[in-house]
């Protein structure tokens, strides 16, 4: 087992602090907050976030996809509704996102269940993407087995030949929106000693707590 370089790689974080008298009351408004300060500071793709699913076979995946719109109906991206991640979710609605904007030393994790977002909505944001990337939406069966990338780079030639510049929207692409009830705010702190909020969907309000890092 190589585990020496790893297991020797450590930094101290010391950029900023978190603290239930200045953090916001709602946590859409903290993370609101921070996504700003991620863009301000120029992280690379400071939408991207990991998505956690889980089907009924138990098995957990997890995989990189981009936040398209986030506000007070939840936190909104677009996929194949047939791959691995629509299977899942159609299985369970249950899931989590993760941010890490390792720049700012800061994570958030969001959880709640997941409704598929508005058909029209989905396909106006569908229309308003690059050509070759509705295409690849088309050319692409996510999760399917693929024979080759000779056949995967074919399929979208012949896509293109097909559609040219007038690309409709896939009828089995479409977006999710995850209502969290659930999120979680951590900021790296010196000594391993950092702060963690939990806002908690309570009956009419968030409930802010404490966790030890």
């Amino acid at each position: 087992m190589i585990r020496e370089d790893l297991a020797n790689m450590r930094r101290d974080y010391a950029s900023s602090t978190l603290d239930e008298a200045t953090a916001a009351t709602d946590p859409l408004d903290q993370f609101r907050r921070w996504i700003k300060d991620a863009t301000a500071a120029e992280v690379l793709d400071p939408n991207a976030m990991s998505l956690a699913t889980c089907g009924d076979d138990r098995r957990p995946a997890i995989r990189i996809v981009l936040l398209k719109y986030y506000g007070n109906e939840g936190f909104t991206f677009f996929t194949n509704y047939t791959s691995k991640k629509g299977r899942q979710l159609e299985e369970n609605p249950n899931a989590a996102l993760h941010f890490f904007w390792p720049e700012l030393h800061r994570q958030i994790l969001i959880q709640g269940r997941v409704e598929k977002f508005d058909k029209a909505a989905g396909d106006a944001y569908f229309l308003s993407r690059p050509v070759d990337s509705k295409i690849g939406a088309w050319a692409s069966h996510q999760s399917a087995k693929v024979g080759s990338r000779e056949e995967l780079d074919g399929r979208f030639t012949e896509l293109q030949q097909k559609f040219g510049e007038d690309v409709p929207p896939p009828p089995f692409w479409g977006g999710y929106t995850l209502k969290p009830d659930c999120y979680e705010f951590w900021q790296g702190r010196v000594s391993r000693l950092h702060d963690r909020l939990v806002y908690t969907r309570t009956a009419d309000a968030w409930e802010i707590t404490r966790l030890a890092p």
